[in-house]
């Protein structure tokens, strides 16, 4: 293979793939991610890393951190998962993808290990990933959970600090039907003796939490008992927060807007202050800096994200039941006339705990994202319309967002959601400038 092309091609087409399979692609041991490592030297123990799990807020917390660590004068690598657009956004280095040459001499390099092993396009991944940081020779790694946290293939790394960030049901059918459940596999990342941030308290999952650090002799801050948060002031591109401990009150503005960041950046500023104990100099300034330049520094999309302002077009990734009702806080904060709703689905993914809580004087414009694992717009169309919930159905994400524009007046605003997918082929589609 000796394109970029050719080699995505195969990664996509030979290898178990989670976000166009479902639950078949997702392996329940770290049996093939350890070959894979082993083979290339294990690059993941040559540089210090940070591990971030949770339902919702991983990705933004992920980004947060990394712009925290590249401006304050350290190499930093960033794994995400998934991509919206290219492939290359999974790995990058000071907010640059990785280059698609590394990419294809690793698989090329690869390949025979590849079909011995026969890993899923996840684990592949991870293991890439590894390396590159290491031929890169970051400083730190900052990487996401991609499912879970204890079975995930990136859980081969012995981090600086870990973070869990919130706990919500997603993924049922691999985690548990349960809070509990759900909190064991995201404790998973707890590691012995490694200090464990938890951004969000749920009378729930916290005694999961307690137990397992516990038994880790694992130090464990709950973000949201050290610090209080106040919103002091917000607009379409920004928000100025006070963040206080024991009355000792700083203040930050965030470039990501979304209501929900507020609880991201308790846990972010708790993983700051670990890190800080391990000799990591990070000052004030360079927190303030960071955080009102996050999607500049790292290249974040698709999080509360303003498309365009005539029409009024915003997007967001959120795709489960705490997601939801995120977009809902976040829709309210925001006045227009008539909303307009551009949503599609995974047909994995239990609708019942999203679809009550979307606003019935909506119009929905309901779409399939141009992939197996896809809900059809029709199933979609009808299971809405058991919560009161109507609208057209409109195939393709394009179509969808071609009728929406079609209906909108001044003053309304256009939403675009319900899955990573559907806000990927918008931004595919619809570059911004």
């Amino acid at each position: 293979m000796k394109t970029y092309t050719e080699v995505i091609d195969y990664l996509y087409n030979r290898l178990p793939m989670f976000t166009r399979d479902g639950a078949s692609a997702y392996k329940e041991n770290l049996d093939r991610t350890i070959a894979l490592c082993d083979a290339i030297g294990n690059p993941q123990n040559s540089y210090k890393t940070i591990h971030v799990a949770g339902t919702n807020g991983k990705g933004s917390s992920s980004h947060m951190l990394a712009a925290i660590l590249a401006s304050a004068g350290y190499k930093t690598g960033l794994y995400t998962s998934p991509h919206l657009v290219d492939f290359r956004e999974r790995i990058r280095v000071d907010g640059e993808w990785i280059d698609a040459q590394f990419v294809v001499d690793y698989v090329n390099s690869q390949k025979d290990l590849i079909e011995e092993v026969q890993p899923s396009f996840f684990e592949v991944t991870v293991a890439m990933a590894f390396d590159y940081f290491a031929q890169q020779q970051v400083d730190v790694a900052v990487i996401e959970v991609g499912l879970g946290g204890r079975l995930d293939s990136t859980n081969i790394i012995q981090p600086e600090v870990s973070l869990i960030t919130n706990i919500g049901m997603d993924h049922m059918n691999i985690l548990g039907d349960t809070l509990e459940e759900i909190a064991q596999e995201k404790a998973g990342i707890i590691k012995k003796e490694i200090p464990v941030v938890i951004s969000e308290t749920n009378g729930i999952t916290a005694p999961v939490f307690r137990a397992i650090a516990e038994q880790l002799n694992a130090p464990i801050v709950f973000a949201d008992q050290k610090y209080v948060l106040s919103l002091k002031e917000k607009t379409a591109s920004t928000q100025v927060v006070d963040v206080c401990e024991k009355g000792d009150c700083r203040e930050f503005t965030l470039d990501l807007t979304g209501s929900y960041q507020q609880k991201n950046i308790l846990g972010v500023l708790s993983v700051v202050d670990e890190l800080r104990k391990k000799d990591f100099d990070i000052s004030g300034e360079t927190l303030y800096t960071a955080l009102a330049n996050v999607q500049k520094l790292t290249g974040l999309q698709g999080r509360w994200q303003t498309l365009s302002t005539d029409p009024l077009v915003i997007c967001d990734t959120g795709h489960n039941e705490d997601g939801i009702k995120e977009v809902i806080k976040n829709l309210q904060n925001i006045s227009y006339n008539q909303l307009h709703i551009v949503i599609g689905a995974m047909k994995d993914k239990d609708l019942d705990h999203m679809l009550p809580y979307l606003p019935k004087d909506a119009m929905y414009y309901f779409c399939s994202p141009d992939m197996p694992r896809a809900m059809e717009a029709e199933e979609l169309e009808m299971k809405a319309a058991m919560y009161d919930l109507h609208g057209y159905i409109c195939g393709e994400v394009s179509n969808a967002l071609h009728k929406a524009k079609s209906n909108y007046k001044t003053g309304d605003l256009i939403f675009i959601g319900g899955s990573n997918f559907v806000v990927a082929e918008v931004l595919r589609d619809h570059p911004l400038p």
